[in-house]
């Protein structure tokens, strides 16, 4: 039986991309990342829920293109990149912070982080910031 699941989601989000960029975790209920975690979540869940994505079992790559306009970019590329990857992961393994602010979108998972094999991160220039997210199976050979 030939496996007919997506191979890529890729989806917009309005607005900053969360940033990991301290020891808390970006879960925790009252965090400043907050809404921006929420937004995340509840875009990919409406982009999986759309397409019917379900998580692949290989390597994954991740891709992030922020949107702002010129000269007012707000962090750098690891904290961004840092911050999505944190939030679309299975977030099993953070359970000990309890989720239970999170609702629904507790259960909203991508990936392992275990499956990353590739991040890329690139800008280009908007009038208002959004963001795009693109998870993909890494071809086969690399």
């Amino acid at each position: 039986m030939q496996d007919t699941r997506a191979l890529a989601l890729t989806f917009e989000v309005s607005g900053l991309p969360p940033v990991k960029t301290e020891a808390l975790s970006i879960f925790a209920a009252g965090h400043r990342q907050a809404t921006r975690v929420r937004t995340l979540l509840q875009a990919a869940l409406d982009a999986a829920q759309r397409t019917g994505w379900t998580p692949l079992p290989g390597p994954i790559e991740v891709d992030l293109v922020l949107r702002c306009p010129p000269g007012h970019r707000t962090s750098d590329a690891s904290t961004l990149l840092g911050g999505v990857c944190a939030v679309l992961q299975d977030k099993k393994r953070v359970s000990t912070i309890g989720l239970a602010h999170l609702g629904v979108l507790v259960d909203v998972a991508l990936y392992d982080d275990r499956q990353i094999r590739r991040l890329s991160y690139h800008e280009e220039p908007a009038e208002d910031f959004s963001y795009q997210v693109r998870v993909a199976a890494v071809p086969s050979g690399v």
